[in-house]
């Protein structure tokens, strides 16, 4: 049975090279993403070598193999399922949920997570729009793009949210930027460094260009 500890450098390890295919994933990234020293990295990705997870290039970077892969997939579902399950029946707002998903995913049976998947119709996404992984490993991404990315007239719907700040995630909520939600962008200040989006109801809402990276749209 992996360790808490060995689920987490999994997880990120699939995140960071999911942003970067092509390349080898960096011990200071990953360092970074979990918030500790790069001699802490260094000797977990060296167990998790031994331990066949993933390839390790001294002084390059590592790359998960097809079992810490596999490893890495499963934690995921548990994560995002317990995420939806908190939002849905038990009533927490979406902003909290992440905290919790990274207790309760190390601890959470396989056949209680079946059972939280059955009861919650088998979905493909979570809260926040990351596609949560089937029990066969399979995810399936939905195309989109940046915010940020559109121009000045462009009529959008949201797909996901690639941040896990409580602050930011309730700012997305309250201007209409949730998954689902529909918006037009309409003005692009390139100068600024800001746009401004239209909502159904409510006034115009601006937000910066940093922001508009993290907000993922598809067109309508």
């Amino acid at each position: 049975m992996p360790t808490p500890t060995v689920e987490n450098y999994v997880k990120a390890i699939y995140q960071l090279q999911s942003a970067d295919v092509s390349e080898l994933v960096q011990l200071g990234r990953i360092a970074t993403k979990l918030n500790v020293v790069p001699g802490t990295v260094t000797t977990m990705i060296r167990t998790l070598a031994d331990a066949s997870l993933v390839q390790y290039e001294p002084r390059v970077g590592v790359r998960l193999t097809s079992a810490g892969e596999k490893l890495a997939l499963h934690v995921l579902r548990r994560h995002r399922l317990v995420e939806l399950f908190l939002v849905r029946v038990v009533g927490l707002d979406w902003s909290e949920v992440h905290e919790e998903a990274e207790q309760l995913e190390h601890v959470i049976s396989d056949k209680v997570l079946e059972k939280i998947d059955e009861q919650l119709g088998r979905p493909r996404f979570d809260p926040h729009g990351d596609p949560i992984p089937d029990a066969d490993g399979q995810i399936d991404h939905q195309p989109s793009q940046p915010l940020s990315e559109c121009s000045e007239g462009d009529e959008v719907e949201v797909v996901r949210i690639a941040s896990q700040d409580p602050d930011f995630l309730r700012f997305a909520q309250e201007s209409g930027l949730a998954p689902g939600g529909v918006v037009k962008v309409s003005k692009f200040d390139r100068a600024a460094g800001t746009l401004t989006i239209q909502r159904a109801t409510g006034k115009p809402v601006i937000l910066s260009e940093t922001a508009g990276r993290l907000v993922c749209v598809r067109a309508v």
